[in-house]
């Protein structure tokens, strides 16, 4: 079990006791990367336990643990990918596990993800990172079963049962190594947000299948890196976006899809614009920009590993649009999407 870490010392003390009283038969690794606060002071005197990984530059979320899981590469053949920020709960592993064990064409799955809160309501709710399991339209925009956008639905046991989705959240993951190392890990270019989802959309693309399983929960403080407001956060999920669906769309639909991509992102533009919210306007300016001049090489990365499925082949995609469903239709839950449209 790997924990990326920087500058959590208040959620490694927090959080890390129950790790280690929940996770049964799991050897723990705290990844530092570079952090300025106290934070590998606090493992080592207080966790003796848990083995600790320093990196001497903040890598990111993606090089982190690209690095730290080759030092690892020999000793495991799972690796749990899991935030600083998670609570897990009593018996949270063994669900996981026993998938992987008894379905060997699985290679990642998640559990249900709900936030954490001293507010026993708002534990109640799905939390924005994973849910119900994730899930992706036509055009590559990410969901999950329990969330739609910004609108969080409280779990009632709606979504408990394992089943296929599109992406597992990398907020708390587990997944082969073989299948990792096989694939190169996460995409270092990204730095961080929809690293996983990138990484899950090519193993459906090379034949693997990626589950959700709601026997297992854990609950997630989220933001604790970077608030959703944040134009720094704009700037990589718009960028990362783009080179999402560059990257793993299918020959046949990528130029419709990533045609479409663009024009909305320049009306999300347009529309932060309007309200005033000129930091997150420029944010997807740059990363525009970015994507272009970053465009030689997305194409290369195409011709080493071409993709595979039609979005009609992939599970956990939806043969619509999430962004028609929500804002012209109104739908707000995942119940409310045509069930027709979901694979």
């Amino acid at each position: 079990m790997v924990i990326l870490n920087w500058n959590g010392a208040l959620f490694l003390r927090q959080f890390l006791p129950a790790v280690l009283a929940h996770s049964t038969g799991a050897h723990v690794v705290v990844v530092d990367n570079a952090s300025f606060d106290d934070s590998v002071a606090v493992v080592a005197a207080e966790f003796p336990t848990v083995e600790i990984i320093r990196h001497a530059t903040n890598l990111g979320f993606c090089e982190g643990y690209n690095q730290a899981l080759r030092q690892l590469s020999a000793r495991f053949r799972y690796y749990v990918l899991l935030n600083s920020d998670v609570e897990v709960t009593p018996g949270w592993l063994l669900p996981l596990r026993q998938l992987l064990e008894e379905r060997s064409e699985v290679a990642a799955v998640q559990p249900k993800i709900r936030q954490y809160s001293s507010d026993p309501a708002q534990r109640q709710l799905f939390e924005y990172a994973g849910a119900g399991g994730g899930y992706l339209d036509r055009l590559g925009y990410p969901f999950c079963r329990g969330r739609l956008f910004d609108t969080i639905e409280a779990d009632h046991g709606q979504y408990d049962d394992p089943r296929p989705v599109a992406w597992a959240t990398g907020a708390c993951l587990l997944v082969r190594a073989e299948a990792w190392h096989a694939l190169g890990g996460l995409e270092t270019r990204f730095f961080a947000h929809m690293e996983e989802i990138d990484l899950c959309w090519r193993l459906w693309n090379h034949g693997h299948e990626v589950w959700y399983h709601g026997g297992s929960t854990v609950f997630h403080v989220g933001g604790g890196t970077l608030h959703k407001s944040n134009p720094r956060k704009t700037y990589l999920n718009f960028r990362n976006g783009l080179a999402l669906v560059y990257k793993n769309t299918a020959a046949p639909e990528l130029m419709g899809v990533l045609g479409t991509r663009l024009l909305l992102d320049w009306v999300a533009a347009l529309r932060l614009l309007l309200q005033g919210e000129t930091a997150d306007t420029k944010a997807i300016l740059r990363a525009h920009l970015h994507f272009y001049q970053e465009l030689a090489h997305w194409k290369q990365v195409r011709r080493q590993h071409p993709p595979r499925l039609l979005a009609a082949q992939r599970p956990g995609v939806y043969q619509g649009s999430l962004v028609w469903a929500y804002f012209a239709k109104g739908q707000r839950k995942f119940s409310e999407l045509k069930a027709t449209l979901l694979r």
